[in-house]
């Protein structure tokens, strides 16, 4: 069952100094949009526009690290056509899960019965994931510009707290601190059996 607002808030307070927790890995990405100018926070320069960089398996497959069988990933279920994953590590938000079309698809790819697929199971998932206790919402989410094969993101927001909201709940999943190992076990378990109900296998 996932933490309750305070049991994750003295968590965090136990991670932090002051009350404040580190700065993540992602202020050093070349994408991050702000730095540091004169004791305030400003938008980076915006660099001249360039030729688009190819992704990970844009040349059928070949680099894919999910056609290479997800050893970047832990899978939690599976059916004949679609895997959800998540990190091997912990993440920050109580839950960050990925389902991953099993054919090297992206999305814009997909035929009306691929398609009405991936709706069925991003609804089961939200709802299933928004019946648990301490979650306050799920987003849905889709970025294509690091993978060529189709994978949209499920993250689920604790609830109660104001500032972790809306698309910057993506950037707090980074600067919070991990849940705890057995907490989240249980709560990819529970995900994992109830969209089972469905169809498909459960992994953990």
């Amino acid at each position: 069952m996932p933490e309750s607002a305070s049991e994750m808030y003295a968590r965090i307070l136990a991670a932090s100094q002051e009350g404040r927790l580190p700065t993540p890995a992602m202020a050093a990405w070349e994408i991050f949009p702000w730095e540091a100018e004169g004791g305030a926070v400003v938008p980076k320069v915006l660099a001249a526009p360039g030729a688009e960089e190819p992704r990970r398996g844009e040349q059928g497959g070949a680099d894919c690290d999910a056609c290479a069988g997800f050893a970047h990933a832990q899978v939690i279920w599976e059916d004949e056509q679609w895997v959800l994953t998540t990190s091997t590590e912990p993440t920050g938000l109580p839950m960050v899960l990925t389902l991953w079309s099993r054919e090297h698809l992206d999305v814009g790819d997909f035929d009306d019965e691929h398609a009405a697929e991936l709706g069925r199971i991003a609804n089961r998932l939200v709802r299933i994931m928004e019946a648990m206790p301490g979650i306050g919402r799920v987003h849905v989410n889709r970025w294509g510009d690091g993978s060529s094969h189709s994978h949209v993101w499920f993250f689920a927001r604790p609830e109660g707290f104001a500032q972790i909201k809306g698309s910057y709940a993506v950037e707090w999943d980074d600067i919070l601190p991990p849940v705890p190992d057995e907490v989240r076990r249980a709560d990819l378990h529970a995900v994992a059996t109830k969209l089972a109900n469905w169809g498909g296998h459960a992994r953990v």
